[in-house]
């Protein structure tokens, strides 16, 4: 998702307000369970970049094995089938 913020603001005001605003995004998002960066652009040429990854404990599992099936089968039933 890509969102864009055109402001009214100076270049100088812009400078100001985009750190405040990039922490309080950032507060907002770091809540939620999800991988991003926002990152704001001025006027003035300045970046500000905040990224969030999600720790391995929050990731969602989705491999078979985790679910403890694969396809119809049990892991323990998978893992014997593989060893014959």
């Amino acid at each position: 998702m890509n969102i864009r913020f055109v402001s009214s603001l100076t270049a100088e005001d812009e400078n100001l307000f985009a750190p405040a605003l990039l922490k309080a995004v950032g507060a907002l998002l770091d809540q939620l369970p999800i991988a991003y960066t926002v990152r704001i652009e001025t006027t003035g040429a300045q970046v500000f970049q905040h990224t969030h990854a999600i720790a391995p404990e929050e990731s969602p599992k989705t491999d078979a094995f985790s679910t403890g099936t694969h396809g119809n089968l049990t892991v323990a039933q998978y893992a014997r089938r593989v060893a014959q």
